[in-house]
């Protein structure tokens, strides 16, 4: 018998950052490390004596000088980029006049994960755009990974600010029957389109029976029915009986198969109207991919108060502009308790909590954005941190916009119309110089479930507006009056019976309640100053794309 395989030890690495990471490098000196990464540059010296590796692990922007011996390790097969190692050695303080403050002395080369020659990421600068047909090696690039960090610590910023006010996590689901905006761009979720091949390759396989064939066993049904009658009729004994029935069982139960095999037909299940049979489908009705987890999470807020839910969302607009993406993420909390007020200034400080985050935890990265893509992206974050938002009303922004002079709008600004980013991003960088929030938007550019004010043309919405992207956050105070509820509902031209489980949140104990949406991916848009929104979500959906 074999023996078992031994485990292989621990490798207890450690991390770039933690070496390099203020005074830690020079603390750090004289101690033996095990370090892995992705050699950025590499280049043999002293005619091939040894050999200078830059070394990246993702933990940071910064790389870790790392120095082989030909002695220890092929230079060849370790100086490539894109290389892979695992190494064990000494941290030195490099000679006098070095750039850097530390550097790895090699022992032991443990691994090497060799690179191909036709690697994709040069040693030369990619641009976004080609980056984006390697999506799967693009996190190994200063950019992208930076925005990977980025994203991270907002996403760990956004449950710490939750978690610090006392809100809960919901879990909201992401296949959904209900469409949350009313515009009806969802993708759909069936299992139609499989069952079709699989009746169509079974119908080829096995033909369906013949009108004549199930005529055939109906009449032997009948049969072995009055045989039965009869042998009771004439008190036959148990076992003429029973042997008659089971007989009867199998050519009902002949009859059923053929019936349900004559009834298949290749193609889509139709109804009687032409229309499609989705009590046919998995879910026996119609089902999508959300666009908002916000009507499900409204359920817990009507029972723990304070929620919020954080997860993927879906839309199938086929858009292909910079802002656009089929899948992306929101978060979206809700308050019990709560108006407009409320909602205004819980958005507030969620922002500029999230501003404050990255300029205490993340700023090497964003100091990498503000070098080589956008100088004021600090400075924005700084403003945004401290400054109290402006807030005026929709009306009165409609009034400013009209008002303006010095710019011409491609949009026409006019009481009614939804202002399109030129409006918004005018009113911060222009007019107020920090955030804004706008809100009381006019009925008809907003959802069913936004609170209708006493006015009766407006309701009870807001957006929060910042700098470079415009709108950050949308929300409302939710309409709690329950008929009010079912006249939007159908003044949208949206059927009742899918929202009945949402109108019974209006019948049983009814509260007022708040609640916002931020888009994720904008957030970072806004923190870093990239311009395409599918540079700052790892695996970006759009029209004609999904890779992986």
């Amino acid at each position: 018998m074999a023996a078992e395989p031994v485990l292989e030890p621990s490798f207890h690495r450690t991390l770039i950052k933690s070496i390099l990471a203020g005074d830690a490098a020079v603390d750090l000196v004289g101690r033996k490390v095990v370090v892995g990464g992705w050699v950025k540059t590499g280049r043999e010296q002293g005619k091939g004596t040894f050999a200078f590796l830059e070394l990246n692990d993702g933990s940071c922007l910064a790389n870790l000088q790392v120095l082989v011996d030909a002695a220890v390790y092929s230079l060849s097969e370790l100086v490539p980029t894109g290389t892979c190692v695992l190494v064990e050695g000494e941290l030195k303080k490099p000679p006098e006049g070095a750039k850097q403050r530390i550097e790895l002395r090699v022992e032991k080369v443990i691994e090497v994960g060799p690179v191909d020659a036709k690697y994709p990421l040069p040693k030369t600068k990619l641009t976004l755009e080609n980056l984006r047909e390697v999506v799967h090696l693009r996190a190994r690039t200063n950019t992208i990974s930076a925005v990977g960090r980025i994203r991270d610590e907002l996403a760990y910023a956004t449950h710490t600010f939750f978690r610090k006010n006392g809100f809960r996590y919901v879990h909201t689901p992401i296949i959904t029957t209900s469409d949350c905006e009313g515009a009806g761009e969802m993708f759909q979720v069936t299992t139609l389109f499989s069952l079709a091949e699989k009746v169509e390759k079974e119908l080829k396989l096995n033909p369906p029976p013949s009108e004549s064939e199930v005529e055939a066993a109906k009449l032997l049904v009948k049969e072995k029915g009055e045989k039965v009658s009869q042998l009771k009729s004439s008190k036959a004994s148990k076992e003429e009986i029973g042997a008659s029935v089971s007989e009867l069982t199998k050519a009902k139960e002949n009859l059923s198969r053929l019936e349900e095999r004559f009834k298949l037909k290749p193609g889509i299940p139709r109804k009687d109207d032409g229309g499609i049979a989705f009590d046919s489908d998995f879910f026996k009705r119609q089902a999508f991919l959300t666009v908002s987890g916000q009507l499900q999470v409204e359920t817990y807020a009507c029972a723990l108060g304070n929620v919020y839910t954080f997860g993927p969302t879906f839309r199938a607009e086929n858009s292909h502009t910079s802002r656009h993406l089929a899948e992306f993420w929101m978060v979206e909390p809700e308050m019990a308790f709560a108006n407009l007020q409320d909602d205004m200034n819980y958005a507030e400080s969620f922002v500029q909590f999230l501003c404050q985050w990255l300029l205490d935890h993340c700023l090497e990265d964003m100091e990498f954005m503000v070098k080589h893509y956008d100088k004021t992206a600090i400075e924005r974050l700084k403003l945004v941190a401290s400054t109290p938002f402006e807030r005026i009303s929709y009306t009165k922004a409609v009034q400013l916009l009209e008002n303006v002079t010095d710019k011409k709008f491609e949009n026409k600004v006019e009481w009614g119309i939804d202002l399109a980013s030129e409006h918004e991003r005018y009113l911060t960088e222009v007019i107020f110089k920090k955030p804004v929030i706008v809100y009381n938007y006019p009925k008809g550019i907003k959802a069913f479930y936004m609170r209708l004010n006493d006015d009766g043309k407006t309701v009870a919405a807001m957006d929060v507006l910042v700098p470079k992207v415009g709108e950050l956050i949308g929300g409302s105070q939710r309409e709690e009056r329950l008929e009010n509820l079912k006249q939007r509902i159908l003044d949208s031209g949206l059927p009742l019976e899918p929202y009945e489980w949402y109108l019974d949140l209006r019948r049983y104990g009814t509260v007022k309640h708040s609640g916002f949406g931020l888009g994720f991916e904008r957030m970072i848009l806004f923190a870093t100053g990239l311009d395409n929104i599918r540079d700052v979500i790892p695996f970006p959906r759009y029209p004609g794309k999904a890779d992986l």
